[in-house]
């Protein structure tokens, strides 16, 4: 039995503990000897709304401009037909006639232009005469880009994290030095490309009239009509001090535009008037200051360590809780005079998911707000679909969706997948469970699980012996569009998000004092059967299909992470599970994975405290599948044998997925227990975190040195019991207090009882 000093003292510990370097250290800045000479490498700069991509266009420097709500919404006709329905697909799939579906479902997305998002302008400056480049520079504890020529020029820019503009500064020019506004080419000469949805379709096809430009004293102006009325308007303004440029630009839209907003060429004529550069920069600055303190990380694997900012960094330029969510490439579309791949969308099949993934642990539920916003809102849309498509009431949502939750098509085994309303639900329950707000989970997270339990008790049917089942079930994205992509029987992808969703709906019914629907659903949960495995006992795609083949989706493996379904904390047969599969994977190799597979597998591995193996496929993922830039692109950029899929689409899920990997090796509480440091390298002896979040609203900061954990921090924002794996081993420990309280220890478990905004310090 260990021996406990215990000290009663009413203090506050922050501070106590040492300080992660966070985000101001240089070495996590992007830095280079020359400018991108492509969009997709360019410097990103963004606030959740508005973007910028700062690269090289010849011999003009250029500013990509963006912003999350550029859309072009025009309805898919072909939804409009009774086809369109669940029931007649599983005719089809009877009848082997799934060409028609096919032609009629699949093929538009890929021909079609739009729905798409569409991008908004650029500016571009004729920097020829600076001569070369000496640096260019993202500072990340700021979101601040710099650029220094070899004749003295400078620039610097930034999106400002809170206001609807960017700003830029060019030291050591002339008067003649002025920005040019350059639009996208919706209209030029000759024949549209017609590349498909990866490569982006040419922005011709989408048939806009070319919008105009307006040049004003020190500003200009472009307003540019697209499908059905929607208006956008890009301006861009500026001023001269002695040598010294300064200009703003900003873009509006009439999508989110309301009675007596003021337009882009009024917006950026009063930020000029009544803006001081440094004085908008500090304020910028501020907000970034704040979101660097909400968490860190200090770990001896140096590529790692900056990826994770670098994730950090873009998660706080693409999110905010009053922006659209994170779609394919958030605030960066494509500027190279097409849309951008796959139309720019909002995939909820993955991408979506694992965009948010970070937010929980990483203490940025204030950002992840805007994804659970924007689903809410869509809330009918979601209803309306699900009525009209699987003829059932409850709630599921399309897999790819537009800016206004409109499902957009595509292989629908997954853009219209029975389950994608659960995986999106498992977020409205992260959500209360990181931050215990009591009003969310009566308000939001058990209606939410409740629509979504309620379709797929109507959507399910029952075999002769009684057990449920989905009409026809799919794994993204095995045997792709085919035919053989539905399964006869439910597949390990459906059912995880099935179970969890009725094992959810029972539980928070139960706890909202609501016994007759907890029972109903425990009983309902009762009825759907295990998970199918392989001859092995690891994890197949379905009854009587194993993994077999290398593939990127790990679809199969949803239960075990994110889920929790299936978890090594369940002891010895969950275990033999995990390993078995883990097995599998490693023996069919990462032929056809993409980068994100790599993120995936990370995160897999410290969910089985393989701490060596996690941070190798996590190293792979930044050393192979990211640009210069940090964005991750897919397909795998050096050849060195770790996917066959070479191609670059940007897409920021991998990016993100990454980020919570990193969050998994060093802290972990899904199951109810919190695990300091329990999946790190046996060679990381130094390391610390600071108030990363727990599940049950746990603010936790740790130090390792030597091998050995010699402090823990906790914070409780609501109150409540928090039980720790006693970190210590066999060491003795001492403890403090910021109430009179006290903690008991069972089993290597401690368990404290806070109460709210208590703090306690454990230090060996």
């Amino acid at each position: 039995m260990k021996i406990l000093y215990t000290t009663l003292m009413i203090v506050l510990f922050i501070g106590i503990l040492t300080k992660t370097e966070g985000a101001n250290s240089p070495r996590f800045n992007l830095q280079f000897s020359h400018l991108a000479s492509t969009w997709d490498e360019g410097i990103p700069l963004g606030n959740g709304m508005l973007g910028a991509l700062v690269w090289q266009k010849g011999e003009n420097l250029r500013i990509s401009l963006d912003r999350a709500d550029l859309w072009d919404l025009r309805p898919m006709q072909n939804f409009t037909k009774p086809e369109f329905s669940f029931k007649w697909v599983q005719q089809q799939i009877k009848d082997k006639n799934y060409k028609v579906v096919q032609n009629l479902f699949d093929v538009p997305y890929d021909a079609l232009p739009a729905p798409s998002k569409i991008p908004g302008a650029a500016l571009e400056f004729n920097t020829k005469a600076f001569g070369e480049v000496l640096i260019t520079k993202l500072f990340v504890k700021n979101a601040l880009c710099e650029t220094h020529w070899k004749n003295g020029t400078k620039l610097q820019t930034f999106v400002h994290a809170s206001e609807p503009a960017g700003w830029f500064r060019f030291e050591n020019v002339t008067s003649d030095f002025v920005p040019m506004l350059i639009p996208p080419q919706y209209q030029k000469p000759g024949k549209s490309q017609s590349d498909g949805p990866v490569e982006g379709q040419d922005l011709q096809r989408l048939g806009y009239e070319q919008g105009k430009t307006i040049q004003g004293s020190n500003k200009l102006v472009y307003k540019q009509r697209g499908w059905n009325g929607f208006e956008y308007e890009v301006a861009v303004a500026w001023k001269y001090s002695g040598k010294t440029l300064v200009g703003v630009w900003t873009i509006t839209s009439s999508f989110s535009s309301g009675k007596g907003d003021k337009l882009a060429g009024d917006l950026v004529s009063q930020y000029l008037k009544n803006g001081d550069f440094e004085n908008i920069k500090s304020s910028h600055s501020n907000w970034w200051r704040s979101f660097w303190n909400k968490s860190s990380i200090n770990i001896p694997d140096t590529i790692l360590e900056k990826q994770w900012v670098l994730e950090q960094y873009k998660f706080g330029s693409a999110a905010r809780a009053d922006a659209p969510p994170i779609s394919l490439q958030a605030v960066w579309t494509a500027d190279n005079g097409k849309l951008p791949p796959w139309k720019g969308d909002f995939h909820h099949d993955l991408n979506t998911q694992l965009s948010y993934w970070p937010a929980y642990s990483a203490n940025h539920l204030d950002l992840e707000e805007g994804y659970l916003n924007w689903l809410w809102k869509y809330r009918e849309t979601f209803k309306k679909y699900t009525k009209t498509y699987f003829g059932t009431s409850g709630m599921n949502v399309p897999g790819v969706t537009t800016l206004t939750g409109e499902p957009m098509g595509g292989w629908i085994q997954y853009s219209f997948g029975p389950t994608v309303g659960s995986w999106l639900a498992q977020h409205f329950y992260l959500h209360w469970i990181y931050s215990k707000d009591e009003k969310f989970l009566r308000e939001k997270t058990y209606p939410w699980i409740n629509d979504v339990a309620e379709y797929l008790l109507e959507v399910s049917e029952k075999d002769d012996q009684g057990i449920r089942k989905l009409p026809v079930s799919s794994s993204p994205e095995i045997h792709d569009n085919s035919i053989n992509a539905w399964f006869p029987r439910t597949t390990n992808f459906d059912l995880a998000f099935i179970r969890w969703t009725f094992a959810k709906a029972a539980e928070l019914a139960l706890f909202l004092g609501k016994k007759e629907d907890a029972a109903k659903w425990g009983n309902i949960l009762n009825e759907w059967p295990s998970f199918a495995l392989d001859e092995l006992g690891g994890m197949a795609f379905a009854p009587s299909h194993p993994y077999v083949e290398s593939h990127r989706h790990f679809s199969h493996l949803v239960g075990w992470h994110p889920l929790g379904v299936i978890d090594w904390s369940n002891g010895v047969k969950d275990q033999e599970i995990i390993k078995s599969t883990l097995t599998n994977l490693e023996k069919r190799g990462p032929d056809w994975w993409c980068g994100y597979s790599w993120s995936w597998l990370g995160n897999l591995y410290a969910r089985a405290f393989m701490g060596d193996k996690a941070a190798e496929s996590l190293r792979i993922f930044s050393e192979n599948f990211c640009l210069p830039n940090s964005f991750h692109v897919n397909g795998e950029q050096h050849d060195k044998g770790y996917s066959k899929m070479k191609y670059r689409p940007f897409t920021l899920e991998g990016n993100f997925a990454f980020a919570a990997g990193v969050q998994e090796m060093l802290i972990q509480s899904h199951t109810g227990i919190i695990r300091i440091f329990p999946a790190i390298p046996a060679a990381w002896r130094d390391l610390s975190f600071s108030t990363l979040r727990a599940a049950g609203a746990f603010l936790v900061s740790a130090v390792q040195k030597d091998g050995k954990v010699k402090s823990v921090e906790i914070i409780s924002e609501k109150g409540g019991p928090c039980k720790l794996k006693n970190p210590f081993g066999d060491s003795t420990y001492k403890v403090k207090y910021s109430w009179i309280g006290s903690l008991k220890s069972d089993n290597d478990i401690i368990t404290i009882e806070f109460p709210k905004n208590g703090k306690i310090l454990l230090t060996q």
